[in-house]
């Protein structure tokens, strides 16, 4: 479906924009493909990559996702966006609340209105497993960002533009995780790995996981829906067992914001939630005027069934844990991508 389109993503220079630059142009032919984020440095790197000159449908826009104008520009004429840009970092969100806000919440709303004004036809938002009754700023305004963009397929009105969010837990990998982190650690020799709470769980998923998981969902959405896919869950102490076997853990306490285990589909969330063969849909709490509010079925003919009541998807009740010779596999699997 990405064939002879134009694509934009914004934050493109991150891990996910990488990756999924990289899968695009490898199964697709795009008209064009923009990466719009704010990191001149970064983007002259990316190009060094993925030259114009190897690959005429690149394009790189130097903008922030907290200028209206300029992504209103960037927007004209593109068919698809993915919405990638945000701050992340837990402890960084906490120092610095207004900054987290202006771009996660006040960008979101700028994407928001440029491709409107651009009749975009599907904007998917990147969410996060910590937007999911949220402790801390940086989940609380990926939760405000989420609602945000479900409220605005009926912003839409009569255009042709619909919006979704894909919600998934830790890349592994990813720039700022915890393996890059532990893997420092270990190459300089450390004399153990720090652990914030031995009971703590997380998501796992992979970097070209993640990517393949947005384009599936470019295909089923109709607009509203929150995509959760279904992953295993990681032992942080299986973690550290499978990067330094033998490696003392020293437990540290947890960060600023920090939760114990994720939650992807709360409980409160019970009675909106679809379970799908490999996937949850989260449907809206509110109603369209506009188009349509039955998500049982989606666009590509896959049927959901309500989950029952008081469901919850948690990282520690996952029916799949990923032993330590299964992260080693996936640890690979993401070093290699």
């Amino acid at each position: 479906m990405f064939d002879d389109k134009t694509v934009l993503i914004t934050g493109g220079t991150g891990s996910f924009g990488k990756k999924y630059t990289q899968t695009i142009l490898s199964r697709y032919k795009p008209k064009k493909l923009i990466i719009f984020s704010r990191d001149e440095l970064k983007q002259f790197e990316m190009a060094q990559v993925f030259p114009d000159t190897q690959y005429p449908c690149m394009r790189y826009f130097i903008g922030d996702v907290r200028d209206r104008d300029r992504l209103t520009m960037a927007m004209e004429g593109v068919d698809y966006v993915i919405h990638a840009a945000a701050i992340k970092q837990v402890p960084a969100a906490e120092y610095n609340p207004m900054e987290c806000i202006k771009t996660n919440i006040y960008g979101a709303e700028n994407v928001i209105q440029a491709a409107l004004a651009n009749n975009v036809a599907k904007v998917i938002a990147l969410s996060t497993d910590k937007a999911a009754n949220p402790i801390n700023l940086y989940g609380a305004t990926k939760l405000a960002a989420d609602k945000l963009f479900v409220a605005a397929n009926n912003m839409a009105g009569s255009r042709p533009t619909c919006f979704a969010v894909v919600r998934y837990g830790n890349v592994v990998g990813s720039r700022g995780s915890v393996v890059p982190f532990f893997q420092k650690l270990i190459d300089a020799q450390a004399k153990s790995l720090p652990i914030t709470d031995d009971r703590m769980t997380r998501f796992w998923i992979t970097l070209q996981q993640g990517v393949d998981f947005v384009l599936k969902n470019f295909e089923r959405m109709s607009g509203g829906e929150i995509f959760v896919p279904k992953i295993p869950s990681v032992r942080i102490v299986d973690l550290a067992t499978a990067m330094g076997p033998g490696l003392p853990q020293e437990i540290v306490g947890i960060r600023p914001g920090e939760k114990i285990h994720e939650t992807m589909c709360p409980a409160d969330d019970s009675h909106l939630t679809l379970e799908f063969d490999d996937h949850f849909v989260i449907t809206p709490t509110i109603s369209y005027s506009e188009r349509g509010n039955n998500f049982g079925v989606n666009k590509i003919g896959e049927h959901g069934a309500p989950v029952p009541q008081g469901f919850e998807y948690n990282s520690s009740s996952n029916a799949k844990f990923l032993t330590v010779d299964e992260i080693i596999a996936y640890n690979k699997v993401a070093h290699a991508e």
